[in-house]
């Protein structure tokens, strides 16, 4: 599994098909029954708005961006889209790592930024009803006033939105004991393929009535609807964490003190993986002191209250000590605790700050992470490519980062080889190519390599079946080709 993947990145988007109308009638169409200003033709503005963050993916020049404020502009848009054959891609804030928001040339992209309301938060039902564009740390804060929490926690909380977290099924730090976005979906409404607006799920506590079709649209990436509306599960606000750090000398020991802590049972709110490329990133940005002689550090969280939550600390600490940590204790300095998770959350900036990132998201039974571990190092040395490391370890779901020099060619020729190195030793040990970032562009061969030709058909049938002119996101995960609009690639 070489070739296929690096195909995929370097591919340059092609013309979609069909298409009937000029790209100035287009927006003239689309502006006839939008707020004024709501259609973008501004070149550097489309531009801006035509890709994620994964900066090696390609993309292609969108026909226009609509800033959509409702629903009902949403519907607007794919109407006129479905009745000219025209593609349309919904984009959240950008903050993808997959390639999955990126535009095809001539396609429609429907930001939803604007669509950023908190419509109800409910104490009683523990539930929030909310817009798509609501960043993920807002929910946060809204609710806290309520003494409620919404759990899913991705790094990129303080910029990413709920509605790119359900494309994306994101998960987060906190996702080893309190699960993923999926987790705390309730209902969702979902302008189709066809146009039409629909509900899927419920809002009660319990429900078991027909097939799981808001599931479906979960993780889907916006190829199977366009989410306009999230109701989403809370939880009362947990306990002040205590935390536990610990060094290790390599990656390989911290991959085993994680293994040791699922051994003895422990579930902690929080097992995060930093390695010395990430934490010397960060501290050369922003010179937060972070220098240490560790190759790796764990971090690890308890939010049970009092005693218990200092007890299972203690036990992590003598979890991390028996695997080989040079140094492990429970914290007692908040302030650098909260330093420490801040170092992991600005790791990937911090890196791009380096030379262009190509970010994976593979992740592997935990019994399996320090293998694992030791084949990405493996993978880093033969390919000759720096790989630095982070990880939701506790979960098995491991971030390598491949670093290259700005506008060095052979070096990203290497660094595409590890990647895919990485997606098949992580399928070799049990594993998937995505835990939570998405398919997008650069998974699909990864993809197609997990599941059964029999696996992959449903998913296709399920595509035909809910967007039948094959128009929403067009190119990503399971959906046709830019250039085929009717076929199954």
């Amino acid at each position: 599994m070489t070739t296929p993947v690096a195909a995929t990145r370097t591919t340059t988007s092609t013309s979609w098909a069909t298409r009937d109308v000029s790209d100035s009638a287009l927006a003239d169409e689309l502006a006839a029954r939008l707020p004024a200003g709501a259609v973008l033709t501004d070149p550097e503005v489309v531009a801006s708005m035509s890709h994620d963050q994964a900066a090696w993916a390609p993309h292609g020049r969108p026909a226009a961006v609509v800033r959509a404020t409702c629903t009902d502009d949403v519907v607007h848009v794919v109407r006129t889209c479905l009745r000219h054959g025209v593609p349309v891609v919904a984009r959240g804030a950008g903050t993808g790592l997959s390639g999955g928001a990126n535009a095809v040339d001539g396609c429609v992209v429907v930001s939803l930024e604007r669509m950023d309301r908190v419509l109800e938060v409910n104490p009683l039902e523990r539930l929030a009803v909310v817009q798509p564009g609501v960043v993920n740390d807002v929910l946060r804060e809204t609710v806290a006033g309520h003494g409620l929490w919404y759990p899913p926690d991705p790094a990129s909380s303080p910029w990413s939105t709920i509605g790119g977290n359900v494309a994306t099924n994101a998960g987060g730090l906190c996702c080893v004991k309190y699960g993923v976005t999926r987790d705390y979906v309730l209902q969702l409404e979902v302008v189709t393929g066809r146009g039409e607006v629909v509900r899927l799920g419920r809002r009660t506590a319990k429900g078991v009535a027909g097939y799981d079709l808001m599931g479906l649209v979960i993780g889907s990436e916006g190829t199977l609807g366009i989410v306009t509306e999230v109701t989403v599960r809370l939880r009362p606000l947990p306990a002040p964490a205590v935390t536990v750090a610990g060094f290790f000398s390599s990656v390989v020991a911290a991959g085993a003190a994680v293994r040791a802590v699922g051994e003895a049972g422990l579930v902690p709110s929080a097992l995060e993986l930093v390695d010395r490329h990430c934490l010397r990133a960060v501290d050369e940005w922003k010179n937060m002191g972070l220098a240490t002689e560790a190759e790796v550090v764990l971090l690890g969280r308890f939010d049970e209250p009092g005693e218990l939550g200092q007890g299972l600390a203690e036990q992590m600490v003598g979890c991390f000590r028996t695997a080989g940590a040079t140094w492990a204790e429970r914290s007692t300095d908040e302030a650098e605790a909260e330093a420490l998770f801040a170092a992991r959350r600005l790791a990937y900036p911090a890196l791009e700050r380096l030379g262009p990132v190509l970010t994976e998201d593979v992740c592997v039974p935990k019994e399996q992470v320090p293998e694992m571990l030791a084949r990405i190092e493996r993978t880093a040395v033969r390919r000759d490519v720096v790989i630095a490391n982070i990880a939701h370890a506790g979960d098995g779901n491991l971030h390598p980062l491949l670093v290259t020099p700005p506008g060095d060619e052979d070096a990203r020729v290497r660094a595409e080889a590890a990647f895919d190195d990485i997606i098949a030793d992580a399928l070799a040990l049990g594993g998937t190519v995505t835990g939570e970032h998405g398919v997008g562009l650069l998974k699909r061969d990864g993809l197609t390599a997990e599941l059964s030709p029999e696996v992959l058909a449903m998913h296709r049938a399920v595509k035909a079946a809910l967007d039948p002119a094959h128009l929403l996101n067009p190119g990503k995960v399971f959906s046709s080709s830019p250039a085929s609009p009717g076929s199954a690639s």
